[in-house]
């Protein structure tokens, strides 16, 4: 996977950005999602931030695009996406705590890890290998919903 390590700073920059539009016009948590936050073992909760979007901003760049695509969280699909402490919603899901507490835990691995660039190495080679509903990150994050929200 040495792609990996050619993009790996492309994906970073367009992820760094998404982060500060996130965290200037995102809102801050509510008290049950700080709550939820610590569950999820985030050590910062108050700096986390969440955005309601219509469309997730997937990249422009094809090549980071087309990586996103095969490793398969560039998707339709995808309802949220955490991106260091700035969380993106969709619109349709904006309330939906599962889905929030899912995002919550990548914020806690994005501060366990070291940050962005740390968590994306990982997080796209679990993808990439594992595949992405198979992979550690992803499979830590359905744990601690169910844990938090129940089954």
């Amino acid at each position: 996977m040495d792609f990996l390590d050619e993009l790996l700073p492309l994906a970073c920059e367009w992820a760094e950005q998404r982060e500060e539009d996130i965290l200037r016009n995102g809102v801050g948590l509510t008290e049950s999602q700080l709550e939820d936050a610590g569950l999820a073992g985030v050590s910062r909760p108050e700096k986390v931030r969440l955005l309601e979007v219509d469309r997730m901003p997937w990249p422009e760049d094809p090549m980071l695009l087309s990586i996103g695509e095969q490793a398969g969280f560039f998707t339709d699909g995808v309802e949220g996406l955490a991106i260091g402490y700035g969380i993106l919603i969709k619109s349709n899901r904006w309330q939906d705590r599962r889905l929030i507490v899912h995002e919550l835990v990548h914020v806690s691995q994005h501060e366990r890890l070291g940050g962005i660039s740390e968590f994306l190495q990982q997080y796209v080679t679990e993808c990439l290998t594992d595949g992405y509903e198979d992979g550690p990150l992803e499979s830590e994050a359905r744990e601690a919903v169910a844990r938090i929200c129940g089954r």
